[in-house]
């Protein structure tokens, strides 16, 4: 009995040997596809991707002839910006180099068939269109024609637009009544169409040189001094019609710089800003 017993035990297979042939057995099983799982992983070298540039701001600077437009025009093309114009000629009054860099648009603000044109492609629009004359066409130029274009450029999809509008001067507002009527009436218009967008600056007296025909005019010689004096008599400016006349001029360059920013800048609040507030801003570190 005990020779049988222990021919069963030596003829059974050890538990470890069974072990071992169960994953054996296992391993073949999984291992049917071999070429895919006994191979090394393989990892693919990815595509080149093609990314498209950035691109451009485009600025459309509504009276890039006059004093002021001529200024923004050049600081925007000073930062590398496509920057068009809307002139009746469609080129340049003005014989400075930098001009023919300008893309220039013949038409008039009035018309909605040459602003359609002259927006195409455009990311902000930068608007210092006024004039000076009777009440009716200052109405017209400074509030009608800025307003025909705040809607054009809102149906176009326009992203951000800058108005130069014009401090308030106490008694002077009322000797300008058209003038500023119609400032304020393309501000309220800018505000309903680009209330995210849209930014007002309020400047009073713009000195600088301004370019009459081939004459230069150094308005810096009275603008600088009056700045310097009246930019800490701000409090004084707050007495009732009298007081805004005390508001500081503003360099032109400053207000091209504040300009092209609000115009680039996502950014910069929406809003009015009056000279102080442009002073603040002609700051690269300003917030």
């Amino acid at each position: 009995m005990r020779t049988l017993l222990s021919r069963l035990i030596h003829s059974t297979p050890s538990l470890s040997r069974l072990n071992a042939m169960a994953m054996s057995k296992n391993v073949r099983t999984l291992s049917t596809d071999s070429n895919t799982v006994d191979e090394p992983f393989k990892v693919r070298e990815a595509g080149t991707v093609n990314v498209p540039p950035p691109l451009t701001e485009k600025l459309l600077v509504l009276g890039g002839n006059g004093f002021v437009g001529s200024h923004i025009c050049r600081e925007a093309l000073d930062h590398g910006f496509t920057v068009a114009s809307l002139s009746r000629s469609g080129k340049s009054s003005l014989h400075d180099s930098w001009a023919s860099n300008v893309a220039w648009y013949k038409g008039s603000i009035l018309s909605t068939d040459s602003l359609k044109e002259a927006l195409n492609g455009v990311t902000a629009v930068i608007s210092c269109v006024g004039g000076f004359g009777s009440n009716s066409y200052m109405y017209k130029i400074n509030g009608t024609a800025n307003i025909n274009a705040i809607r054009a450029a809102a149906e176009q999809g326009v992203k951000r637009f800058v108005y130069i509008s014009a401090a308030d001067f106490g008694v002077i507002n009322y000797l300008l009544q058209g003038y500023y009527e119609g400032k304020r009436a393309a501000e309220t218009e800018l505000l309903t169409k680009f209330s995210y967008g849209g930014i007002i600056l309020r400047p009073g007296f713009i000195y600088g040189t301004r370019s009459v025909g081939s004459a230069k005019i150094p308005l810096g010689v009275i603008g600088y001094p009056l700045e310097m004096v009246l930019q800490h008599a701000k409090p004084l400016s707050q007495i009732p019609l009298v007081g805004p006349l005390l508001t500081p001029p503003v360099n032109v360059t400053a207000v091209a710089k504040v300009a092209v920013r609000a115009a680039t800048d996502p950014a910069f609040p929406p809003g009015v800003l009056d000279v102080y507030g442009i002073q603040r801003y002609n700051h690269p570190k300003s917030k």
